[in-house]
């Protein structure tokens, strides 16, 4: 199984949070994982937003740092290009829909095209909403 892992369930797992060890096991359990640029880029700012914000130390973000760049280390990453750029700015099955979703969906529809069994990871009801009216399937279950 190929899977392509967006930010919400990313977060999950990183921060430990809800559906975290779901997201834990589908990510062991995948031949593959994608992740994209803008996966990585929106964990940073979680990370950056919750120092400046209080909500963590930055001892604590360093180590969540740690773990995310050696986990990314081992995936494939996905890097923005113009097919997703162009059907990012196209109407998606169930709208409105966020800018960064629509980019994180676009970014799967190109990895399904090099990997028809290609399923997402994701916990954000939008982007798993659509991901199944675009023909994709999504984990966790």
């Amino acid at each position: 199984m190929s899977l392509y892992a967006e930010s919400s369930a990313v977060l999950s797992w990183l921060l430990g949070e809800g559906d975290g060890a779901d997201v834990a096991e589908a990510l062991s359990r995948a031949d593959q994982v994608i992740a994209s640029d803008l996966t990585l880029i929106e964990c940073d700012r979680v990370l950056v937003r919750a120092v400046a914000t209080g909500v963590m130390q930055e001892a604590d973000v360093a180590g969540r740092r740690h773990t995310l760049a050696r986990a990314a280390a081992h995936r494939h990453v996905l890097h923005l290009v113009d097919d997703a750029v162009a059907r990012a700015r196209r109407a998606f099955p169930v709208e409105p829909i966020r800018t960064l979703d629509a980019l994180h969906l676009s970014l799967a529809l190109v990895a399904r095209a090099v990997l028809p069994d290609l399923e997402v990871l994701s916990l954000d009801p939008r982007v798993r909403e659509n991901a199944l009216a675009l023909g994709l399937s999504v984990l966790p279950g």
